[in-house]
């Protein structure tokens, strides 16, 4: 097995777990179709919320799956939420050496589902997040 499979193995193993961490408080995942480095892709990642009167700071990390490749990712996000409405802020997203500071929303679809999007330089995605 080549080693840039094992990303997508523990990414598959995230998917198949995030039913029982969506219940946990503050855990969450997200799935989002993403151009960074110049190519478009999947996002698939994991994190935990903490937050306090609104505000949330959310690390998380995830795989980039492109072009039959992966590459793994790491981000933390802070953001303020207004009561049963959208959610905003700023973060930073990692992946090799390539720190991309980023503008982010959520809107909330369900209870624990998000319509989410991400903005900055050399980075785009949208897509969904569950829990948190």
């Amino acid at each position: 097995m080549k080693i840039r499979f094992i990303p997508l193995i523990a990414a598959s193993a995230a998917v198949l777990l995030v039913p029982a961490a969506a219940q946990a408080e503050g855990f969450g995942a997200e799935a989002t179709y993403a151009r960074a480095n110049e190519r478009w892709g999947t996002e698939i990642g994991a994190g935990y919320a903490v937050g306090f009167a609104g505000f949330r700071l959310t690390p998380g990390a995830g795989v980039y799956l492109r072009d039959g490749d992966t590459a793994v990712y790491g981000r933390v996000e802070a953001t303020f939420g207004l009561p049963a409405s959208v959610r905003f802020g700023a973060g930073v997203r990692i992946s090799g050496e390539d720190p991309r500071p980023y503008a982010t929303i959520a809107m909330p679809i369900f209870p624990k589902v998000a319509l989410k999007g991400n903005a900055g330089p050399h980075y785009v995605a949208a897509g969904l997040t569950i829990g948190y």
